[in-house]
């Protein structure tokens, strides 16, 4: 049988659901489904977050996928859950699930990867949980989802509880921050070869099925770029701010410019509360009052008094910082010299949260209108 979309899906058509004792393309579990040369993606929709059979239905597409069409034949599926729609009454008794409860929704963003976002996002989580804050921390970043190594959780399996009747995922605790990631639900030894709204889908998942509960900030640590996730962000949720990281460097400097114009265009119009630039200088650690400019020198600076934005930070390139994310326990933990640089950002970011909220409307969600 020739490995085409129509024959992948008669094969998923012989695979039953034991409870309902019918097969699982005619229920209508098979979603995004794409073939791609020797790789197959699809989501597995679930009605709930504890069906008893998802990962014996999971093990079975694979296995059947791969008996029809060879080993070699790579299977990527993805377990969703498809909450069923709400009555008025419902939609109301759950106003208190997801981010409904979320005070601050705050999008850690760049233009380019390797800046450090995931460095700074998750350093600036902690500081705002050590200086007694609710927070949460959401890695958007579906392709390559950092947190849970940088948190020091990988192989953590989040569980879930029923909120006003609603299923809901549990963030796992970690320095006193709540973290969602992709990460949790994937192996982190396989590529994700998924498709937008393979991608897109999983997001809403963790955003909106997240057991978040009252927090006074969602950090959520976005892909590099300007594509599906970012935009699935916007729609999703009322984001009160962005951030955008940088290096000094002029290549990163103007795709942090693009970042800056997706944010502040028409139709989004989410504020950025300023300019992170991160590795702004080298500093050996047995030299620590030298500073030598690797990527340029205040590059983020200018860039901030060009476009009347604030610097909130300027970070360092030091070993220790590289070592918290390996480690699995970020610097801002430490009352160290780089460790209380975050704590600056911080202050300065709270700052400007005040001041964005005091006197700038509060952001709405973005709208597509299709003719």
């Amino acid at each position: 049988m020739k490995l085409e979309k129509n024959n992948v899906l008669a094969i998923l058509g012989k695979i039953i659901h034991p409870e309902f004792g019918t097969d699982i393309a005619s229920l209508g579990l098979v979603e995004n489904l794409s073939v791609e040369g020797n790789k197959v993606s699809f989501s597995l929709v679930f009605k709930k977050v504890k069906d008893p059979f998802a990962s014996g239905i999971k093990k079975n597409c694979e296995t059947t996928l791969k008996q029809e069409f060879g080993d070699s034949l790579s299977v990527n599926i993805l377990e969703l859950v498809k909450a069923p729609q709400m009555n008025a009454k419902e939609a109301k008794k759950s106003a208190t699930s997801g981010i409904q409860q979320v005070k601050n929704i705050v999008a850690v963003a760049s233009g380019k990867g390797g800046v450090g976002k995931s460095t700074i996002a998750s350093n600036l989580a902690v500081s705002l949980a050590r200086m007694g804050y609710q927070v949460g921390l959401l890695d958007a970043d579906v392709y390559g989802p950092s947190m849970p190594k940088m948190f020091n959780i990988e192989g953590v399996k989040p569980g879930v509880t029923e909120v006003d009747g609603q299923e809901l995922i549990n963030p796992v605790d970690a320095y006193g921050v709540k973290v969602l990631s992709i990460g949790f639900f994937v192996n982190p030894n396989e590529a994700l070869v998924w498709r937008g709204p393979m991608a897109t889908s999983a997001l809403r998942q963790l955003l909106n099925q997240g057991n978040w509960g009252e927090l006074d900030f969602l950090i959520l640590d976005l892909p590099p770029g300007t594509g599906d996730i970012h935009l699935t962000i916007v729609q999703e949720a009322a984001v009160t701010g962005a951030i955008i990281v940088s290096t000094p460097q002029e290549v990163a400097l103007a795709d942090a410019v693009k970042g800056i114009s997706m944010f502040t265009s028409k139709g989004i119009n989410v504020p950025i509360l300023g300019l992170v630039e991160n590795m702004a200088w080298f500093t050996p650690e047995e030299l620590p009052d030298n500073k030598y400019y690797i990527f340029g020198k205040d590059g983020c600076r200018h860039l901030a008094e060009r476009m009347k934005l604030p610097l909130l930070g300027q970070i360092p390139l030091v070993q220790g910082i590289r070592e918290g994310g390996d480690s699995g326990m970020p610097i801002a933990t430490k009352d160290t010299i780089s460790g209380k640089a975050f704590q600056l950002l911080a202050e300065k970011f709270l700052d400007q949260i005040e001041l964005r909220n005091k006197n700038l409307e509060p952001t709405k969600r973005v709208e597509i209108k299709t003719r």
